[in-house]
C-alpha cells in the first residue's frame, strides 16, 4: 500500500510498517496501485486528478471520500469509462464502527463489491445509495457522530446533576447509548417498541420523555439535521 501526503511527518505512525510505502509523489503511488482512494480537501481534488490523468489506466478504481465533489465532475476530468466510486465513512472508522454510504458511476457498478469489502473492514456496515442521497447521508452519518456526542454529553451532565461523579456519569451515558443502539441492531425492532418496554403507566420514564418532547427534543434534532443539510448544499453549490 502507498500513502501520499505533502508533509510525510503526518504519516509517521506508518514509518515502521513493512506493507506501507510513504511518498510525496502521487504519480509514483498511482503507478504501483490498482485502487486509488482520495481523502483530501475538495479544493485540491481537481488539480490532483488533472495531474494524475495521464497515468491512469482503465483498470484503476478511483474511490473518493471527498464531500461535495460529484461523480460527474470526476468523470469530466478522467472520463466516463473509468471505475468511479464515492464513499462517505465517518470518524467511527478509527474504532471499526463506521457507517459508510457508497455510490458509483455506471462503470463503477462493476466494482461495488470491492468497495463494500474495503469499507466493511472499517465498520462492517456499508450501504449502496443513489449519489443524490450522499449529501443527506453525510449529515446523518458523518455529522451525526457529533449530534450523538452532544446527546451523550447532555446525558452525562444530567447524571452529574443527579449526584454521580463525572467519570461515572460519562460511563453510564456512554454504555447506555451503546446498549440502546445494540438493542435495535440485534432485535430489528422499531425504537418505539423498545421505549414501550421501558415505560410504565405514570412512571418516571414517560414523565421524562414527555418533558423532553415538551421542550422540543425531537423537533430540535430534526431541525438541526435539516439545517446541516441546507448548509452542506450551500457548500456544494459554491
Amino acid at each position: 500500500m502507498y500513502l501520499t501526503k505533502r508533509n510525510l511527518s503526518a504519516l509517521k505512525d506508518f514509518d515502521n510498517s513493512e506493507k506501507v510505502t510513504l511518498t510525496t509523489d502521487n504519480v509514483e503511488a498511482v503507478k504501483h496501485a490498482d485502487i486509488l482512494i482520495f481523502a483530501i480537501q475538495p479544493r485540491h481534488f481537481e488539480g490532483i486528478l488533472n495531474d494524475l490523468k495521464p497515468h491512469l489506466t482503465k483498470a484503476h478504481v478511483l474511490i473518493s471520500v471527498i464531500t461535495g465533489f460529484a461523480i460527474a465532475r470526476i468523470e469530466a476530468i478522467v472520463g466516463e469509462d473509468n471505475y468511479v466510486v464515492r464513499a462517505m465513512p465517518n470518524t467511527a472508522a478509527s474504532v471499526g464502527q463506521s457507517m459508510t454510504c457508497i455510490s458509483t458511476n455506471k462503470k463503477g457498478k462493476e466494482k461495488i463489491d470491492l468497495a463494500m469489502t474495503i469499507f466493511n473492514s472499517l465498520g462492517g456496515t456499508s450501504l449502496e445509495i443513489p449519489e443524490e442521497q450522499l449529501q443527506a447521508a453525510t449529515v446523518i452519518c458523518a455529522s451525526g457522530i457529533a449530534f450523538w456526542m452532544r446527546l451523550i454529553r447532555a446525558t452525562t451532565q444530567g447524571a452529574v446533576q443527579l449526584g454521580f461523579e463525572a467519570h461515572e456519569a460519562h460511563q453510564l451515558a456512554m454504555q447506555t447509548c451503546f446498549g440502546a443502539a445494540s438493542l435495535l441492531k440485534e432485535s430489528g425492532k422499531h425504537p418505539e417498541e423498545e421505549i414501550d418496554r421501558v415505560t410504565t403507566p405514570s412512571g418516571c420514564t414517560i414523565e421524562g420523555l414527555n418533558e423532553m418532547e415538551h421542550r422540543g427534543l425531537s423537533s430540535s434534532l430534526i431541525k438541526g439535521i435539516n439545517a446541516s443539510f441546507e448548509k452542506i448544499n450551500q457548500i456544494k453549490n459554491n
